[in-house]
């Protein structure tokens, strides 16, 4: 089993009740079992145009699926919350990405681990570092503590919106 930590965002049809469908929907997939859960963060949304501000949490996941497994399960949650790529860093129902897995790094066409933006988003560091620790060390070498330094805090704000585990992916929906 690999530890796998997963950046949740969202910025269209209601974004906590999104997030906490995607992570109804996680406690769901094969093999894997969501460990923890990081408090709800408000960013506004870096992408083209106007858009509303992302809700965004990380969770941390441990799975025996392989990478391209796990993204491929995280990319069909996205697809059933209506996620629709028209536009690259456009409004979303539902963002899914994989921050870390393991200690591994990995550069393919389809997936770059780890997340080749993390190091310069806010609103993925913070939350990281909220289950993860500021200590955790990533592949590169260089500690969150040490990112979250070079990366300001500057527009992201702590929400009161509380995500749960649950494996009844019909209560995330409701919320």
């Amino acid at each position: 089993m690999t530890t796998a930590y997963i950046a949740l965002g969202s910025n269209l049809n209601h974004p906590a009740r999104q997030l906490q469908r995607a992570i109804s929907a996680m406690t769901g997939l094969p093999d894997s079992q969501v460990e923890a859960i990081s408090p709800v963060y408000r960013s506004p949304a870096v992408g083209p145009g106007e858009q509303n501000d992302y809700l965004n949490a990380v969770c941390s996941v441990t799975t025996g699926l392989s990478p391209i497994a796990l993204l491929d399960q995280l990319q069909g949650l996205e697809n059933l919350q209506d996620r629709v790529r028209t536009v690259r860093w456009g409004a979303r129902t539902l963002d899914l990405d994989i921050l870390l897995y393991g200690d591994r790094s990995i550069d393919t066409a389809r997936l770059k681990i780890p997340h080749p933006e993390m190091q310069k988003r806010h609103f993925a560091l913070y939350p990281l570092a909220d289950i993860a620790g500021t200590k955790m060390v990533l592949p590169c070498g260089t500690d969150i503590g040490t990112l979250l330094t070079l990366c300001p805090r500057e527009g992201l704000t702590l929400t009161e919106v509380t995500l749960h585990k649950s494996t009844d992916s019909k209560q995330g929906a409701r919320c």
